[in-house]
């Protein structure tokens, strides 16, 4: 998993190390697995996939940790969720395991077109990535607990990604009024005490069995976030743009939510 370290000089080639090529089975999903350096410095392989039939992408890559952090973009639904998979403190009574979901809604412009990741090719597969940009960390107050029950009305990816989750699956009260806006059943949502009197973050909460509010951070180290456009210019001077490339970027998320007892919010403790 670990790979030696390589000039910073190799890492501004990136750009020149991509093409795109038009691929004879657009309906198909494609893969691409690409080596990238965490923010810890250690290495890590990140598949990307991405289904232009469903118009979605998936990024997932392994922490330093051992966490499995998986992020999915629905573009047919603008929805984008972001799931981890956390080991657990066995000798503190956790379970083998503790997984945690967040939905939110998807922006235009934050990752490229399904479509367009699907046409990505690597020339240099053992190169180690780093992102061109890197993007401030978003905060988020995910104030709303999810239903899983009829989450299909929202994206068909959600059940998948997280069922695992169960009763830790979240989301924003500002995202919740959009859905609503569109249709979507309300029973599916239950607001949270994210601001209730009193109510303190877990890192400075003593008694594993209080509620409190929980923060999570995780961060998409590489993913591609804009394309690139080089022209093309005929005898008289005039150009025409074409795709050449892509932008790769990095982005931070904090999620905030509550929780009925610290035990669930244990790399939140004081040290």
């Amino acid at each position: 998993m670990f790979a030696r370290w390589i000039s910073p000089g190799s890492v501004r080639l990136t750009v020149l190390l991509w093409l795109f090529t038009v691929s004879e089975t657009l309906g198909s999903a494609s893969e691409l697995k690409v080596r990238v350096r965490l923010a810890d410095g250690q290495i890590t392989d990140e598949l990307l996939e991405a289904d232009s039939e469903k118009d979605s992408i998936t990024v997932e890559f392994k922490q330093g940790d051992g966490t499995l952090i998986t992020f999915v973009a629905d573009f047919k639904q603008d929805v984008k969720i972001f799931r981890a998979l956390i080991l657990g403190e066995l000798e503190r009574g956790q379970s083998q395991y503790q997984a945690l979901c967040f939905i939110t809604r998807l922006n235009h412009n934050e990752i490229i077109p399904s479509e367009s990741m699907a046409r990505l090719r690597q020339k240099n597969p053992h190169a180690i990535r780093t992102a061109e940009e890197k993007r401030n960390t978003e905060m988020l107050s995910m104030n709303v607990a999810v239903n899983l029950t009829r989450m299909w009305q929202l994206s068909t990816h959600i059940h998948n990604m997280c069922n695992v989750a169960q009763e830790a699956v979240y989301t924003r009260e500002a995202d919740v009024r959009h859905w609503l806006d569109r249709g979507v059943e309300g029973s599916m949502f239950k607001p949270q005490a994210v601001e209730e009197p009193g109510l303190q973050s877990c890192g400075t909460v003593k008694d594993l069995w209080q509620p409190c509010l929980c923060s999570y951070n995780l961060r998409l180290e590489w993913y591609p976030c804009l394309l690139k456009y080089c022209r093309n210019r005929d005898v008289s001077g005039r150009g025409s743009p074409y795709k050449c490339g892509i932008k790769s970027c990095s982005k931070g998320y904090k999620f905030t939510y509550y929780i009925p007892h610290k035990q669930l919010c244990l790399w939140e403790e004081e040290t």
